[in-house]
């Protein structure tokens, strides 16, 4: 999956896949690379839009219960 570079502290990186609503984060400072299942493409976009993406992320994303995994 493509990721786009992003201006955070704790997020590197994004990318999202519509087909499958995988949403995939890289973190900061070998914080791993992990995907995110049945993320609304709203969230991605939100995401991608948020002045604090870990804020967001953490909120919406982490809190909210998705099913993930470590990818890298």
């Amino acid at each position: 999956m493509d990721r786009v570079q992003v201006s955070s502290t704790s997020i590197a990186s994004v990318g999202y896949e519509v087909q499958t609503s995988t949403l995939e984060i890289e973190f900061q400072k070998g914080g791993g690379i992990y995907q995110y299942f049945g993320v609304p493409q709203h969230l991605h976009e939100g995401l991608m839009q948020s002045g604090s993406k870990g804020s967001f992320f953490q909120t919406n994303i982490r809190n909210a219960g998705y099913s993930y995994t470590k990818v890298g």
